[in-house]
C-alpha cells in the first residue's frame, strides 16, 4: 500500500500553459512596440502613450499570470478573490509603468538600469504572490523558500533583459526590426512565464487543503474570456500603436514633403526676384530695383531734412565711352566681360550705403545716399573717371575705355520723379563735349529734358496717326547737271509743333526703341513712292538713311526684299545709305546686312564720310557703292586749304576703290565748281533744292526744264 502523499498533487493544463506562454510573447511584442512611442518625432515624451501602455502592458501580463492560474489544478476546487486579483492586476500595471517611463528615457545608465530592474522585477513578484494569495487555502500555502528566491530572480533578470532589449531597439534598421522584435519578444516572454511557473512550483498545498474562495472567480469559461479579452486588447494597442506609427511617417513624409516645397518656393521666389530685380549680366541691380532703392531714399532724406535740409541724395548717370568698337572688334563674350569688370570698378567707388545699377547696355546708374552737396557727388564722379580710364584686360591686351557721368543732386536739381531723366540729359552733354568728363545738372536742361518726355509719348503714338511724310532732296549729276536721284529725308507733322525736323526725334526714336518701326516705315513709304512716279513715266532713285537697330534685325534683308516686292520696284531704283560712324560703330552688322542688300541689287553708300573714325580701307570689308562726303569739309572749300586737300583725296581714293562719291551740302557755285573740278560725280544741297514734298518735285523739274 502506496505512503499517503505529503501535499496535494497539482496539474496544468498544456493547452493553457501555450495559451499563457502567446499572450506573454504578445505583451512582450506591444512593450516593445510601445517602448518607441514613448516619445514624439521631437523627442517630447508622450504621457498619453505612456499611460495607456502601462495599462495595456500591464493587462497583458497580468492575464498571462491569471490564465496560468486558471490553467493550475487541485484535486479540490478553486476560486480566486476578486480583491486580490485585482490587487495583481495594479502591481502588474504599475510594473509596466516604471519599464515603460525608463525605455523612455533618451539614455539611460547601467546603474539606472539596475534599480529599475529590481522595482520591475518587484513589481512582477508582487504581481504574482498576490495572485496566488488571491487562492484563499486553509491551511495556508506552503513555500519553498529558495524556489521563491529563485523565481524573484528570474522576474528582475527578465526585467533586465527586457530594458536592455527595449533600449537597444532604437538603433536596430527598419528593415531588420520586425524580425529582432519577434524575436526578443519570444525571449522576454519564456523569462516572464519561466518566473511565473517558478514561482507556481514553490507553492505547495497540504492534503486537507480547502479553497476558501471557490465560490467566486473560476471556471473554463472566465478562462476563455481572459484569454479573448487580453489578446483583442493587446492586439488592439498593437494595431493603434502600428497606425500611429504609420501616421507619423506620413506626416514627418508630409512635413519633409512641405519644408521641400517651401524650401523650393522660397529658392524660386528668391531666383525671380533675383532676375525680377538684378541685372543677369554683372548680378548688380537692375531699374526697377533701382527705382525702389531711390523712393526709399527720398523718404528716408524727407525725414531728416525737417525742418532744415541736413542731407542730400546725388545720382551718377554713367555711360561708357568707346565700348562698342571694343564689342564689336573682340565678340559679345569679351564685352560682356568689360562689362562686368566695369560693374567691379563702379561698386569699389561706391559707399556701403550707395547702389550702383545696370540699366541696360553700357549704362550705369549709381544712387549716392547722405551726400552734403554737389562737390561730395562730384568728387565721387571724379573717382569713377579715374577708375574707368584704367587699362583693362582683354585676352592679355590692355584696353583702355573712358566714360560719361552725368550728375543731379536733390533737392536742387529737379523733381523726384525726373531725377533719373535729368541725370541722363546731363550725361548726354557730357557725351556731346567729347566725353570723358561729367557734368552737373541745370535747370535749363530741364525744358529739354520735359520736351523729350512729351515728344517720346508722342512719338510712339505717331506711325499709327499716319503723321509722318517723306520730302526728297534732289541729288545732281556732276557731269551734266541732270537730276541723278533724290534722298528721302522723314519729317513729322505733329498736331500741336507743326513740322518737326529729323534731328528733333531720330535721336529719340534710337534711344527708345522705336527706330525699326519709323524705319520699316520709311522704308515702305519711298519704294511706294518710286511705284508712283513709276506709273507717271518717271524712274527716279531714292536713298533712305538706315539706323544700326535696322542693321541688327536679322532680318532686315527680308523686310527690304518684302518692300520692293510688294510695290513692284526695282531693286537697282532703291539706295541705303548709312552714316560712317554707324557703319564703323557695328561693323559685323554693317557688313553682314550690305552683303545681303548687295545680293538683292540694292544700291548701297556710306554716308557723312570723314567724320568718323573709318578710313577708306575699312571699306574695302564692305560692298558699298558710293560715298558722301560729309557737309562740313565741303562748307570749308572755300576758306580752307586743308579741307580740300582731304575732300581731294577722299575723292581720289573712292575712284581708285571704285566707288562714286557724292559730296552734300552745296551751297554756292565755288563749292559747286570746286567738286566738278575734282571730279565729284554728284551734288547736292540747298544750291539746287531744299527737301521737297513729293507732290512739289515734279513743279521743280518743270522750272529747271524752263530754265
Amino acid at each position: 500500500m502506496n505512503a499517503p502523499s505529503l501535499f496535494l498533487p497539482s496539474h496544468h493544463d498544456p493547452l493553457i500553459v501555450a495559451a499563457s506562454l502567446l499572450i506573454a510573447t504578445l505583451a512582450s511584442f506591444v512593450a516593445l512596440d510601445l517602448s518607441r512611442r514613448m516619445r514624439g518625432p521631437g523627442g517630447n515624451f508622450q504621457p498619453l502613450w505612456w499611460s495607456v501602455g502601462s495599462v495595456v502592458l500591464g493587462t497583458g501580463i497580468w492575464s498571462m499570470h491569471f490564465v496560468g492560474m486558471l490553467g493550475f489544478t487541485l484535486p479540490i476546487e478553486l476560486g480566486f478573490s476578486g480583491w486580490y486579483t485585482f490587487l495583481s492586476w495594479v502591481a502588474a500595471v504599475a510594473a509596466s509603468g516604471v519599464a515603460l517611463w525608463v525605455a523612455s528615457r533618451p539614455n539611460y545608465s547601467l546603474g539606472r538600469l539596475g534599480v529599475a530592474s529590481l522595482v520591475m522585477g518587484g513589481g512582477i513578484c508582487g504581481m504574482h504572490y498576490i495572485g496566488m494569495a488571491a487562492l484563499q487555502m486553509a491551511p495556508g500555502i506552503l513555500w519553498q523558500p529558495v524556489i521563491v528566491g529563485l523565481s524573484a530572480l528570474i522576474g528582475i533578470g527578465a526585467s533586465a533583459v527586457a530594458l536592455l532589449i527595449m533600449r537597444n531597439l532604437v538603433r536596430v534598421s527598419a528593415a531588420r526590426r520586425p524580425a529582432v522584435q519577434l524575436l526578443a519578444a519570444l525571449v522576454m516572454g519564456v523569462a516572464i512565464c519561466g518566473m511565473h511557473y517558478t514561482g507556481m512550483a514553490a507553492a505547495n498545498f497540504a492534503p486537507d487543503s480547502v479553497c476558501l474562495s471557490a465560490g467566486e472567480l473560476h471556471g473554463t469559461g472566465l478562462t476563455v474570456i481572459v484569454v479573448l479579452a487580453s489578446c483583442v486588447l493587446l492586439l488592439g494597442t498593437l494595431l493603434g500603436s502600428i497606425l500611429e506609427a504609420r501616421m507619423q511617417m506620413v506626416t514627418q513624409r508630409l512635413a519633409l514633403s512641405l519644408e521641400d516645397a517651401n524650401a523650393e518656393l522660397t529658392h524660386a521666389n528668391r531666383e525671380l526676384q533675383r532676375h525680377a530685380f538684378t541685372d543677369a549680366l554683372t548680378g548688380l541691380p537692375n531699374r526697377v530695383l533701382f527705382e525702389d532703392r531711390l523712393e526709399h531714399a527720398l523718404a528716408r532724406m524727407a525725414r531728416v531734412n525737417q525742418p532744415l535740409v541736413k542731407e542730400r541724395v546725388a545720382i551718377l548717370f554713367v555711360d561708357l565711352d568707346g565700348f562698342k568698337p571694343i564689342n564689336d572688334s573682340f565678340g559679345h563674350a569679351a564685352g560682356d566681360e568689360i562689362l562686368r569688370a566695369a560693374a567691379r570698378r563702379l561698386m569699389d567707388v561706391a559707399g556701403d550705403s550707395d547702389t550702383v545699377a545696370r540699366i541696360g547696355g553700357d549704362e550705369f546708374l549709381l544712387l549716392l545716399e547722405g551726400v552734403s552737396d554737389a562737390a561730395e557727388a562730384a568728387q565721387v564722379a571724379n573717382r569713377a573717371l579715374r577708375k574707368l580710364a584704367e587699362p583693362f584686360s582683354l585676352q592679355d591686351k590692355p584696353l583702355q575705355i573712358a566714360c560719361s557721368i552725368g550728375i543731379v543732386v536733390y533737392p536742387g536739381q529737379g523733381e523726384p520723379d525726373k531725377l533719373v531723366a535729368n541725370a541722363d540729359a546731363a550725361m548726354y552733354i557730357a557725351k556731346r563735349a567729347g566725353g570723358a568728363n561729367y557734368v552737373m545738372f541745370e535747370s535749363h536742361m530741364g525744358s529739354d529734358v520735359a520736351a523729350q518726355l512729351r515728344l517720346q509719348s508722342d512719338l510712339r503714338r505717331a506711325v499709327d496717326l499716319n503723321q509722318f511724310e517723306l520730302h526728297y532732296q534732289p541729288k545732281m549729276d556732276g557731269r551734266d547737271g541732270s537730276l541723278s536721284g533724290v534722298e528721302a529725308l522723314v519729317r513729322w507733322n505733329h498736331p500741336e509743333l507743326g513740322l518737326i525736323g529729323p534731328a528733333q526725334f531720330i535721336g529719340l526714336a534710337e534711344r527708345f526703341g522705336m527706330i525699326v518701326r519709323l524705319g520699316d516705315w520709311i522704308l515702305d513709304e519711298a519704294c511706294r513712292q518710286i511705284a508712283q512716279w513709276r506709273t507717271q513715266g518717271l524712274s527716279m532713285p531714292v536713298a533712305v538713311n538706315l539706323s544700326v537697330m535696322q542693321l541688327r534685325e536679322v532680318d532686315f534683308v527680308e523686310r527690304v526684299e518684302r518692300a520692293l516686292a510688294r510695290h513692284a520696284v526695282p531693286a537697282s531704283l532703291l539706295l541705303c545709305e548709312i552714316t560712317e560712324s554707324v557703319a564703323m560703330e557695328d561693323i559685323r552688322a554693317t557688313h553682314r546686312t550690305f552683303e545681303g542688300l548687295a545680293a538683292v541689287g540694292v544700291f548701297l553708300s556710306i554716308d557723312d564720310f570723314g567724320t568718323g573714325y573709318s578710313s577708306l580701307s575699312q571699306l574695302r570689308r564692305l560692298p558699298a557703292r558710293q560715298v558722301k562726303i560729309d557737309r562740313s569739309f565741303v562748307q570749308d572749300l572755300e576758306s580752307k586749304e586743308d579741307s580740300r586737300a582731304v575732300v581731294d583725296a577722299v575723292i581720289r581714293l573712292a575712284h581708285a576703290l571704285g566707288l562714286s562719291v557724292v559730296a552734300e551740302g552745296v551751297e554756292n557755285e565755288i563749292q559747286r565748281d570746286i567738286l566738278l573740278t575734282m571730279g565729284c560725280d554728284e551734288l547736292q544741297g540747298f544750291l539746287y533744292s531744299r527737301a521737297l514734298p513729293a507732290s512739289q518735285l515734279f513743279d521743280w523739274l518743270a522750272v529747271r526744264a524752263a530754265a
